[in-house]
């Protein structure tokens, strides 16, 4: 896997260029919208829930946000062009320029949730030589944890770079006052893992996890055994995209037997 942290501070390498060709991948689409609708479905939140993205980016998550459960949300990042092509896109949500290692910057219980995708495995690197990811983790933390309500939930879709950044992460929660715990998807396939900081602001319930802990969360397989899915599937994907340009006004191809249908290998 790839680590843009490591080249650069993320306000650098999400240039004009980068953050158009990150927004119109559809396989980033796709990726993106298959983690957010999986931390949705772990917090399962009720409707009309007000919610902040944390490094929201050009809007990918916050579209879900809006589709699944008509909740009003707020996303801020650090990236001016990754901003701008979400106000070219005129996303649903209010944007906000801010760098979440200098904290969040909302008063007390703005939020009744809170959501993060692939995002916070950047405080744990130093941009500078001023940059220390302990402060700037615990900065983060203590802030989240004041602007969401209590008894709020936080669910938040990292890349740790290796066990240390792991404990790193949990050890900055737990001390800012959250209970909870990591979900880990696909444990054992190296390319699709999925970590997924699962928080609620308050003391623990007899449903939360452990936070000291790791625990592999059981509910897709309860979902599957129900015969429900618990991700998007390609088809799903492409007419959830249709529907969204429908509403934007733009023409688009009606659906056939053939759409999402996985295409012949060429030889």
């Amino acid at each position: 896997m790839s680590r843009p942290e490591i080249s650069a501070p993320p306000e650098v390498f999400y240039s004009d260029v980068e953050s158009k060709k990150y927004t119109s991948s559809s396989r980033i689409q796709h990726i993106q919208a298959s983690m957010t609708l999986r931390a949705l479905d772990l917090l399962s939140l009720p409707p009309n829930q007000h919610v902040l993205d944390i490094g929201c980016g050009s809007g990918l998550s916050g579209e879900i946000l809006t589709q699944e459960g008509d909740h009003v949300w707020v996303g801020m990042d650090i990236s001016p062009s990754m901003l701008s092509v979400a106000l070219d896109r005129a996303v649903p949500g209010d944007l906000m320029l801010a760098d979440m290692g200098n904290g969040v910057p909302f008063r007390p219980g703005t939020f009744d949730a809170a959501i993060s995708i692939s995002a916070i495995q950047w405080l744990c690197n130093a941009d500078s030589s001023t940059a220390d990811p302990k402060q700037r983790l615990t900065r983060f933390f203590n802030t989240l944890y004041a602007a969401v309500r209590r008894g709020g939930k936080v669910a938040c879709q990292f890349y740790p770079r290796d066990q240390i950044q792991t404990e790193q992460i949990i050890t900055a929660a737990k001390t800012a006052g959250f209970s909870g715990g990591l979900v880990i998807d696909d444990e054992h396939n190296k390319k699709n893992k999925k970590y997924y900081l699962i928080l609620t602001a308050g003391n623990v319930t007899t449903n939360d996890i452990n936070l000291q802990g790791v625990k592999i969360d059981k509910s897709q397989s309860s979902a599957n055994r129900k015969g429900k899915k618990s991700v998007e599937s390609t088809k799903d994907y492409i007419q959830r995209k249709k529907e969204l340009m429908r509403k934007r006004g733009k023409l688009v191809a009606l659906d056939s037997q053939f759409t999402g249908r996985k295409r012949r290998p060429r030889f």
